[in-house]
């Protein structure tokens, strides 16, 4: 976990996944990068404060500097406060659309985790255009975290990882194990069966016992648990035994499969109140 990027747009939801990206670093001494997207303004952007066009083109850039400017101060606050922390911080701000601009930085940089907040989605907007953040968990080559509501990596004790346990990738457990470790939380390991996926128990437990051989996993719980739905049964499980954060792997689906399949990890992410540690599944 050398270098932890933060996608931030001063929203509530980033504020706590930044503060919870400063424990990490905090733990790790390693790297912290703080990156914000402006996206360039359309007639389109401004429809909360009137009519289209309502805005003169010389009464936008004004907006726009203004905007800049304040963004600019409010970065090199935030270097400021974190200059002696023990960990290296940097901040970086660019121009664009905020989803390409993320997978950019997350490739330029080789970013080992991703953590930032997530107000979720449902419905018709999450069908249509889903938010930044679940295009980042659909996308992103390392594991990503999402944050809601206010909480330390001290906070987490209990990690569920929820799977089908056939053929996970080995780089997903490599790491979850990794995050883990850091964090130094017990990890319980659920199985859910519904009626239309059923299997038997001893099919599910054989291959959870596998799989924590093959991978030396030390496994506080394993649990096959039923529910309707696979979404449903993996945030059931988590409140039941009152777990601090669900891990996932996501198929990174995208375009019209997408919408046919959908995807669990993506909908546990917009549904949970608790974090989610997810990573595409590179299969």
């Amino acid at each position: 976990m050398k270098t932890i990027l933060v996608p931030y747009d001063f929203s509530e939801e980033a504020g706590y996944a930044f503060e919870f990206a400063k424990g990490l670093a905090k733990k790790t001494h390693n790297k912290l990068k703080l990156f914000h997207v402006i996206e360039l303004p359309t007639p389109q952007s401004f429809n909360s404060y009137g009519e289209v066009g309502a805005f003169s083109s010389e009464g936008t850039q004004i907006f726009m500097i203004e905007l800049i400017e304040k963004r600019k101060r409010q970065m090199a606050e935030f270097e400021a406060e974190l200059k002696d922390e023990g960990f290296k911080f940097e901040t970086k701000m660019v121009f664009g659309n905020p989803f390409a601009g993320i997978a950019k930085e997350i490739a330029e940089i080789k970013a080992d985790i991703v953590v930032m907040g997530s107000k979720g989605s449902s419905g018709l907007e999450e069908v249509l255009i889903g938010s930044n953040t679940e295009k980042v968990v659909r996308n992103a080559s390392c594991p990503v975290i999402t944050i809601k509501s206010p909480i330390t990596p001290e906070e987490i004790k209990k990690v569920v990882f929820a799977s089908d346990f056939n053929d996970v990738p080995s780089d997903v457990v490599k790491r979850l194990k990794t995050t883990i470790e850091t964090i130094g939380a017990e990890l319980h390991l659920v199985k859910i069966n519904t009626p239309s996926m059923f299997e038997s128990t001893r099919t599910s437990m054989g291959k959870m016992e596998d799989f924590v051989d093959d991978f030396e996993i030390n496994a506080a719980s394993m649990v096959v648990y039923n529910s309707s739905t696979e979404e449903d049964g993996i945030l059931e499980y988590a409140e039941d035994i009152d777990a601090d954060m669900i891990a996932m792997a996501t198929h990174g689906r995208t375009g019209f499969l997408h919408l046919l399949s959908g995807s669990i990890a993506e909908d546990v992410v917009n549904a949970a109140k608790r974090p989610v540690w997810t990573m595409k599944s590179k299969k």
